[in-house]
């Protein structure tokens, strides 16, 4: 049976007394953001869409709604979810497909249910498991009975309740001890505090011109807070001092957020690569790989490695894990060898199969321009390279050698800590160099990180 999409039902027949996620479903159904049925039912076992999760966040958030045109050519305006799409398309809490398409029908797993609260509520994590991982720590999530998360199950209309519920009001959470992150002075005359953010919610109480909050938690333009033994949700438009001003347009961090970068360290376990000076080409690879990953921790930045430990990750599981991931930059770490000296970066050139060559070249033309100036090394300059990494990727790929494993100079540089990380750094920097070509922001703050 369709979904009534213009009203919250007052009661659930699927959704009784017993059922495990009544109170979260009733709570956000009496702040109209969740909706049943025109004959009064929840479907709780049902899968979630991508368009009803767009369309449930987007209500804690208090969106426009209004249905509109959008840009993906399967999401027109007669959409229920047409108005919240866009709206969280433009906050950068879900992303469209590159062929154009939004896929509004297509089902929401427990992975990407993760990421998308932790995006729409400025939870941190910019990874699945990342993502999942703040979930647990804050109590918005405890896992599977068999002890797993189901990243890549489909999530069910009673459970992205619970999961929302929790994430927009902390009362909901398991052992959760919020901590103030800052305080404010209410500066209207009388200020309701409600259960929920938004003014569909009921008031629990009542704050007055002057007194002080603890602020605890931001729900978009709400703020969850404490104030003599009343908690709850205020307006922040009604606060005044620090954390409770409503955030400045913040369009890099906005454009950061949307962005995974996926590091891939050559090689690992039986696959030694290169050996020359009592170094390993997959040892370096892989060190240098994890200098970059903690640079870009924190960043906001998505980043995740095709390995962290050293296994044998074959060519084509590298390829499936950065579009796995939704990469959006491919960068593979290798140490060269045959008697050269210097650094050098490759990316491929034909669009049959990649068709990011000119965003390929420019990224292998930033991060090789750091390296040189980093290492003082010869620069081999960018080259044109048919590597199945590069060449079986959709999205812009490089592949750097950071020197030469037989070259004795080389070899120092590449077997020292102080290099490795001098290295990372290099990259780190092209990278943010790349971002800041393609996007036209100021990316100053980032580059601040490693001065």
């Amino acid at each position: 049976m369709p979904l009534d999409h213009t009203k919250a039902a007052p009661y659930f027949y699927d959704v009784g007394t017993t059922h495990r996620a009544k109170d979260e479903i009733y709570y956000l159904a009496e702040g109209k953001i969740v909706l049943g049925s025109l004959s009064g039912y929840f479907y709780p076992a049902n899968y979630v869409t991508r368009a009803e999760a767009a369309a449930i966040i987007g209500r804690t958030l208090n969106f426009n709604g209004e249905q509109r045109a959008t840009r993906f050519k399967d999401v027109g305006k007669g959409n229920f979810a047409s108005g919240y799409i866009q709206e969280a398309v433009d906050h950068n809490i879900i992303n469209g497909y590159r062929d154009g398409t939004f896929r509004p029908d297509q089902f929401v797993t427990r992975g990407e249910m993760a990421l998308l609260i932790n995006r729409a509520y400025s939870l941190g994590g910019t990874t699945f498991s990342a993502a999942v991982q703040q979930l647990k720590m804050r109590g918005i999530a405890e896992g599977k009975a068999d002890g797993t998360f189901g990243e890549d199950e489909p999530i069910i209309r009673a459970d992205f309740a619970v999961f929302v519920a929790r994430a927009i009001n902390p009362q909901y959470r398991v052992n959760s001890q919020l901590s103030s992150i800052g305080q404010a002075t209410v500066t209207a005359s009388a200020l309701n505090v409600r259960k929920g953010p938004s003014m569909n919610y009921g008031a629990v109480g009542l704050l007055y011109r002057g007194q002080s909050v603890d602020l605890l938690h931001v729900v978009g333009n709400w703020a969850y807070v404490r104030s003599s033994g009343i908690e709850g949700f205020v307006s922040r438009n009604y606060l005044s001092g620090g954390a409770a001003q409503p955030d400045a347009n913040n369009k890099l961090l906005d454009y950061i957020r949307t962005q995974t970068i996926i590091i891939d360290p050559g090689h690992g376990d039986y696959d030694p690569g290169a050996v020359a000076n009592g170094l390993l080409e997959k040892e370096i690879n892989l060190n240098v790989a994890l200098k970059v990953k903690s640079l870009f921790e924190n960043t906001g930045f998505g980043i995740a490695l095709t390995r962290e430990t050293d296994v044998f990750v074959p060519l084509s599981g590298r390829v499936a894990f950065a579009k796995e991931q939704g990469g959006d930059i491919f960068v593979s770490i290798h140490t060269n060898s045959g008697g050269g000296t210097g650094t050098e970066t490759y990316y491929y050139s034909a669009a049959a199969t990649n068709p990011y060559v000119e965003q390929s070249k420019k990224l292998a033309q930033c991060i090789q321009k750091r390296l040189v100036e980093a290492w003082n090394a010869v620069d081999r300059g960018t080259k044109r390279g048919n590597l199945h990494v590069l060449r079986e990727n959709n999205m812009p790929a490089v592949l750097v050698e950071l020197g030469f494993i037989d070259r004795k100079e080389d070899a120092e540089k590449l077997g020292s800590p102080y290099w490795q990380e001098k290295a990372a750094k290099a990259i780190y920097l092209g990278i943010l160099d790349y971002y800041a070509l393609e996007s036209g922001l100021d990316f100053q703050p980032l580059y601040d990180r490693v001065q």
